[in-house]
């Protein structure tokens, strides 16, 4: 498929994604502003707990702010263009009461990933949670348009991803999403994707030889699957000895794989593949 083709239906799926998400937002509601509050909680010394990504892992999330009684109020979802300013929101649930009490997963108590809504500018982020059950993270958008954030979290073992609009004003250059292909390129590494099946497999090396690769957040690597239009949000784990992932995709369409992992230098790389899934 060609990149102005490409272009043209992005365009046609993110006009009927504003249109569901005004209907989606009609009936959640007007979402309050949060009031400032000082202090934040301490993540240090948590252990992981193990699971709720596990066995949900697979399931379709992300496509609304509220789901199974809880929801994301985000306190400004409008952001300036280039400039580094704290991204703040809360999970509240039915009475909107604030939820203060997190799972811990992969070491974390709440995971927070932010990409435009042509799946670039990914970021990966942790917060900190304040006294008051605000959770609070420093943010930095260099492009303007529309944002998704997801909030990637586990409250009593059960599994959510509620997500949000963030807007950036300025001129808005959307980019096409890159034709699907097995190697990436990033800090000077080669990712090579296998795709056997549901496995999809990674190799890291360097000047042809492998990389060796160290834990990250209490796994090998880390994968977040955005499809292409409504981003739908997949966040599955590899297995315990190699960048190795098992990932059920819910439906046909185009993806854009975020692939995290540590070297032994101990840098954070981001390698990024697009995958055509068919049915």
């Amino acid at each position: 498929m060609s990149a102005a083709l490409r272009l043209g239906l992005f365009a046609a799926a993110l006009a009927l994604v504003f249109v569901a998400s005004a209907v989606a937002g009609g009936a959640v509601g007007p979402e309050p502003k949060d009031e400032p509050a000082e202090g934040h909680g301490d993540e240090a010394g948590h252990a992981e707990t193990g699971g709720a990504h596990g066995a949900d892992a697979h399931e379709v999330r992300g496509l609304a702010s509220a789901q199974d009684g809880l929801r994301l109020v985000v306190a400004d979802p409008e952001l300036q263009r280039g400039r580094e300013q704290r991204l703040a929101f809360r999970i509240v649930d039915e009475q909107s009461a604030t939820v203060r009490h997190f799972d811990v997963e992969h070491t974390k108590r709440m995971h927070v990933i932010v990409a435009r809504r042509d799946l670039t500018g990914f970021q990966h982020l942790h917060p900190t949670q304040r006294a008051d059950g605000t959770w609070t993270v420093p943010v930095t958008l260099r492009d303007a348009g529309s944002y998704r954030v997801f909030a990637d979290f586990s409250t009593n073992g059960a599994a959510s991803t509620l997500a949000g609009d963030l807007t950036v004003d300025g001129p808005v250059r959307w980019r096409a999403l890159p034709e699907p292909a097995s190697t990436a390129s990033v800090d000077g590494l080669k990712v090579t994707l296998a795709r056997r099946g549901q496995a999809l497999d990674f190799a890291v090396t360097r000047g042809g030889r492998p990389v060796a690769i160290r834990d990250y957040l209490g796994a090998k690597g880390h994968l977040v699957a955005l499809r292409e239009g409504d981003l739908a949000y997949l966040h599955v784990h590899p297995d315990e000895r190699r960048l190795s992932f098992m990932a059920e995709f819910p439906a046909a369409g185009a993806y854009r794989l975020f692939l995290q992992f540590k070297t032994d230098d101990g840098r954070l790389h981001t390698a990024a593949f697009t995958q055509e899934v068919g049915r």
